[in-house]
């Protein structure tokens, strides 16, 4: 079996569409765009963590927002120059699918600003252990 099967099989038509081929969800639609409760958000692709929701915020901009990842050797940065603009995309660095992008306009210590597609997510709500 391809790579490319094995995530088609794996993810639903809408995750393969954003995280294999880099998609975008539309604003203001996501399940976590408006999602604040305690936990952690893991690639929903290959589990790695990804983001904390203490690091979570309102941005307004209708993905959720995040000021830092949660593990660093868990995201890659690629240059992306589609659109004709020059942005910083932002991928699992497990799996490597597509996850969203990151800005240097962030209201947080970090200047930072991770833009994510909640479809690429799966949401872990942390327990008294954790």
């Amino acid at each position: 079996m391809s790579k490319d099967d094995y995530w088609k099989k794996k993810l639903s038509k809408e995750q393969y569409h954003i995280l294999r081929e880099k998609g975008t969800e539309q604003p203001f639609t996501g399940e976590y765009n408006d999602h604040f409760i305690e936990g952690a958000f893991h690639c929903v692709a290959c589990d790695a963590l990804l983001f904390e929701s203490n690091k979570k915020f309102n941005a307004g901009c209708g993905w959720p927002s995040f000021s830092d990842m949660a593990k660093s050797e868990n995201i890659i940065f690629k240059e992306d120059t589609s659109l004709a603009s020059v942005r910083t995309e932002v991928l699992c660095g497990k799996c490597h699918g597509h996850l969203g992008h990151v800005f240097d306009d962030g209201p947080t210590e970090t200047g930072k600003r991770y833009c994510i597609n909640s479809i690429c997510l799966k949401f872990k709500p942390y327990t008294r252990s954790d």
